[in-house]
């Protein structure tokens, strides 16, 4: 499995967003969870992080959720996800 992030370094204001390096392996790893506050979103993460650490060995979640689904992310909210190495962003319904 190959995944690729997006290079947090970059701004997107006027920069074309790039993709970071692609991990090469999730065990260990850190994975930020964006949830955007829509109907199944929790329940879509709580399934997709039992694989990640079952099947790929993944060590810790940051899981935060977004006021609504409308609102971009906060950059206080982007701030707490640092130590990740890569973010889950997704939608429900």
């Amino acid at each position: 499995m190959t995944l690729r992030v997006l290079d947090p370094r970059l701004s997107a204001e006027g920069e074309a967003l790039r993709l970071a390096p692609a991990l090469q392996s999730l065990e260990g790893a850190v994975i930020g969870m964006i949830d955007n506050a829509k109907i199944n979103t929790e329940r879509f993460f709580d399934h997709i992080a039992e694989i990640l650490k079952k099947e790929y060995g993944v060590r810790e979640f940051i899981r935060k959720r977004k006021p609504d689904a409308t609102r971009p992310v906060a950059p206080e909210m982007l701030a707490q996800m640092m130590g990740a190495d890569a973010i889950l962003s997704a939608i429900g319904d």
